[in-house]
């Protein structure tokens, strides 16, 4: 069964390519991905590694965590699955509403009535 791993402080510049290369060396990588931001394209500095073999996968973990990717140090530990986040817009709080429902700003909600 594959096993993924979470790769965090990667370089802000690092590409798929790069981190599956780097990877490689551990064994055989079937898929690598860094993650970036949708707006600018730049990295995120964290990323997702996945190896078919567990073996090479706890190996990574071992000899890869700890050691600098492009001069930056890296965490390399298994992947969680990602939690599960409430839909939804942002918006007022019960914190942003007074009784009356009339939304308040900051200072007035701390006492401070400017």
């Amino acid at each position: 069964m594959a096993k993924r791993l979470f790769v965090g402080g990667l370089p802000y510049t690092a590409t798929d390519q790069e981190l599956k290369d780097f990877f490689s060396s551990v064994g055989e990588v079937t898929s690598a991905t860094v993650i970036v931001d949708k707006y600018t394209s730049q990295g995120k500095g964290f990323g997702f590694v996945e190896y078919a073999d567990d073996a090479n996968a706890d190996k990574a973990i071992q000899t890869l965590n700890g050691t600098e990717m492009g001069g930056r140090k890296i965490v390399v530990n298994e992947a969680r699955p990602r939690e599960e986040r409430p839909s939804g817009g942002g918006g007022y709080d019960e914190v942003g509403v007074e009784e009356e429902g009339e939304n308040v700003g900051k200072n007035q909600r701390l006492g401070k009535n400017y």
